[in-house]
């Protein structure tokens, strides 16, 4: 059953802690990159204190092996009142679910949640729905602008975004872990042990971009791997995406 949890709109913030652990985003070269109908963007609002969620996040796990999606899991931070304090939650991943509550025209928050593409959601753990917005999400996707990745002479990296229709948009860099296995001593879920999928450890803005090609400093990602998307503000449907294999 669905865990709903009533919650007041607040306004987003933009610091998210990182893991002990350094690594460097691999960022070789994509042929495939900026070319034919981008990937799909999926995020899932999760937590460990939440026994709604394990279903969800297998599902995750399991769509974020698929050619063309792309998956990140924010673990938020309401639920760490309750019993079990998730070590990856964090206030920004709560904030980034309240923005897409306001822009969804959603009353409330809940985990599960999944966001497909900036612009449709359903229950975490719904694989016919969720299967659904992305197949739709699929067949309205464009190219949108290029990303790549460029190295300078001194291993300095640098990411340019290319041109595309004027928008008011960001630029983010998500870093994640591939997984984690965890087990909870508290809560709904105490007792269990839960494995969890592409684990949001950090989100950094790295600028705007306004449809004009732009260039913006890579920075190194606190995590095993990396996602870099371009989304409107609001935040609106997703314009580019590319993992950034770490």
């Amino acid at each position: 059953m669905t865990m709903l949890r009533r919650l007041a709109l607040f306004a987003a913030g933009f610091a998210l802690a990182g893991s002990a652990r350094i690594h460097q985003v691999d960022a070789q070269s994509d042929p495939g990159a900026g070319q034919g109908a981008r990937p799909v963007l999926i995020e899932l609002f999760t937590s460990q204190g939440c026994n709604s969620c394990p279903p969800a996040d297998a599902l995750l796990g399991e769509l974020a092996r698929r050619p063309g999606v792309l998956a990140l899991a924010f673990h938020v931070d309401y639920w760490n009142g309750l019993g079990w304090r998730d070590p990856f939650s964090s206030a920004t991943a709560t904030a980034r679910q309240n923005d897409y509550a306001r822009r969804l025209g959603k009353r409330s928050i809940y985990t599960p949640q999944l966001v497909v593409d900036g612009a449709a959601d359903a229950v975490g753990s719904d694989r016919e729905n969720i299967l659904a917005l992305i197949n739709s999400a699929r067949r309205r996707a464009d190219a949108g602008p290029a990303i790549d990745i460029r190295t300078d002479d001194k291993g300095g990296r640098t990411v340019r975004i290319g041109a595309g229709d004027a928008v008011q948009a960001d630029v983010w860099l998500a870093g994640y872990d591939r997984s984690h296995v965890t087990p909870v001593g508290r809560g709904e879920n105490g007792g269990r042990t839960l494995t969890e999928y592409q684990v949001v450890r950090s989100l950094v803005r790295l600028g705007e971009w306004n449809g004009t090609a732009a260039e913006y400093p890579m920075p190194n990602v606190e995590a095993e791997g990396a996602i870099l998307f371009v989304q409107p503000v609001a935040p609106g449907p997703i314009l580019a995406a590319r993992d950034l294999a770490g």
